[in-house]
């Protein structure tokens, strides 16, 4: 494989990711400290907190990377970072290290959007994996994560049309409510795929926010209408008057596996209904969500239908991490792109516009 060798730092939320990508598409170390553990205890990311441990974990991610890769700064042709969307304290950390590391050695710094990079995580083959064809275009991405969810064509590389968005909470944000409400913990989106996985019965029916013909999506109302179904459940339970007791085992199975439909079933229709009307060749799968068991089972079967290639990076690539970066920055730095030591966060910065 031939192309520039980048090192490429993710620092968006609550994971330091550090990697060192070839050619946009291979990767020679890939490293990620999660803060998982962290913030279960608040059941949610707390951003003072999350740029706190990204200055602890910096350095020590890079060593374990750059020891991984075994390579020089002499290799290296650029330096790549996400600089948004995401939380502007632990932006400014990954900015900021990314910058010293390019002024010092003298490289080009590139910035990077955190949502392309979940689009080109799809790109990425493992320092082993044999070599594999590139999502042919024109394409239709879906990413969908704790903090963004939303569908977007792709004719070309670093071409984007946006097709949908959320218009309240993304897919994310909606498993990790609803995952409290159960008593599952935090992260809700894995720990409501185990207790869904073990659901005898799959007669619970959660809401589906269709909005029209259009490609939005919407889980607000899905996640009140959780809290009805779930409390009308501990009614059922005669629990209603004991919060502090917990739901019996095979009742949160049964309200976990009707939840996590709801979020496939329109996550899943309105991708495939996009892919159509396109003409997509392919389609691509990203985000933190993405790495959901049922939602990728759903997408392969109904891709398989219409005879389009899924391409979905395995559960690692889906979740933050640098290699994403190091993908969409190099592809970035081939276009001739490139940042000065003015970069700075930008929190709210979109992938495309309507």
């Amino acid at each position: 494989m031939s192309g520039p060798l980048v090192l490429a730092l993710e620092s968006s939320c609550d994971e330091t990711g550090l990697a060192i990508v070839e050619g946009g598409r291979r990767i020679h170390a890939n490293v990620v400290a999660s803060q998982v553990a962290l913030h279960a205890a608040t059941g949610g990311i707390v951003p003072e907190v999350a740029a706190r441990a990204h200055l602890r974990w910096v350095v020590p991610v890079m060593d374990e990377a750059w020891n991984a890769a075994g390579i020089t700064w002499d290799d290296v042709d650029a330096v790549t970072v996400t600089y948004g969307p995401g939380l502007a304290g632990s932006l400014l950390v990954g900015i900021n290290f990314a910058k010293a590391l390019a002024w010092v050695h003298d490289k080009p710094l590139v910035g990077v959007n955190h949502l392309e990079g979940h689009v080109y995580a799809a790109w990425l083959l493992d320092p082993r994996e044999d070599e594999r064809p590139e999502p042919p275009f024109p394409l239709v991405a879906l990413v969908v994560s704790g903090g963004h969810t939303f569908l977007a064509e792709m004719r070309d590389h670093l071409t984007y049309r946006l097709l949908g968005q959320t218009v309240d909470d993304a897919a994310g944000e909606a498993f990790d409510k609803v995952g409290r409400l159960l008593g599952l913990g935090y992260p809700g989106g894995p720990a409501i795929q185990r207790a869904a996985e073990s659901a005898t019965a799959r007669d619970r029916v959660f809401p589906r926010a269709w909005l029209g013909e259009t490609y939005d999506f919407s889980f607000s109302g899905l996640k009140t209408a959780a809290r009805r179904i779930i409390d009308a459940a501990r009614a059922e339970a005669g629990l209603a008057d004991q919060p502090d007791v917990s739901l019996p085992d095979p009742l949160v199975a049964e309200l976990a596996w009707g939840f996590q439909d709801a979020v496939v079933d329109v996550l899943v229709t309105k991708t495939i209904r996009a892919a159509r009307a396109t003409g997509a060749r392919s389609i691509v799968v990203g985000g933190g969500v993405a790495a959901n068991a049922a939602l990728r089972q759903r997408m392969t079967e109904e891709a398989a239908a219409l005879d389009l290639p899924l391409i979905v990076p395995r559960p690692g690539l889906c979740t933050d991490n640098g290699a994403m970066i190091g993908a969409a920055g190099a592809r970035r730095f081939l276009a001739g792109e490139r940042a000065g030591l003015d970069l700075d966060a930008r929190p709210s910065l979109p992938l495309a516009t309507r």
